[in-house]
């Protein structure tokens, strides 16, 4: 099996997926990691401060969509949890970023109107 580096992976994943800049609850994130070598999705449940540290550590709880489906919490910093920075759990390197769903379709949705949507339907109405 071909092994990639930690950073030639991050480069194939941003050719591949549409990443956010930004992190929050009610994100899909991707996570990756070498040992053990996993890509999986990951719903953020939860961003809360961790006030135990001096500098700015958040607690991201996360239910990891895989089977059976898992919740964790990792303690992470903001450039960590948003791709900017590479890190390391029990000392294996790992990835997470927040994946763009968003339409691709720069153009806001045609509206029909009245007309036109009378125009288009095949039904017609009985009395």
């Amino acid at each position: 099996m071909l092994k990639l580096s930690m950073d030639n992976l991050i480069r194939d994943l941003k050719k591949l997926v549409p990443f956010k800049d930004t992190t929050e609850p009610g994100d899909i994130v991707l996570l990756a990691a070498q040992k053990p070598q996993m890509l999986v999705y990951a719903l953020v449940n939860d961003i809360i401060r961790d006030v135990t540290k001096h500098d700015e550590w958040w607690h991201v709880s996360m239910h990891l969509l895989s089977l059976p489906p898992r919740k964790v919490t990792w303690t992470l910093r903001i450039p960590q949890m948003t791709g900017l920075e590479v890190f390391t759990m029990d000392g294996e390197e790992r990835f997470m970023k927040a994946v763009n769903f968003a339409s691709e379709d720069k153009q806001p949705p045609k509206k029909i109107t009245r007309q036109e949507n009378k125009k288009k339907s095949s039904l017609r109405r009985i009395k």
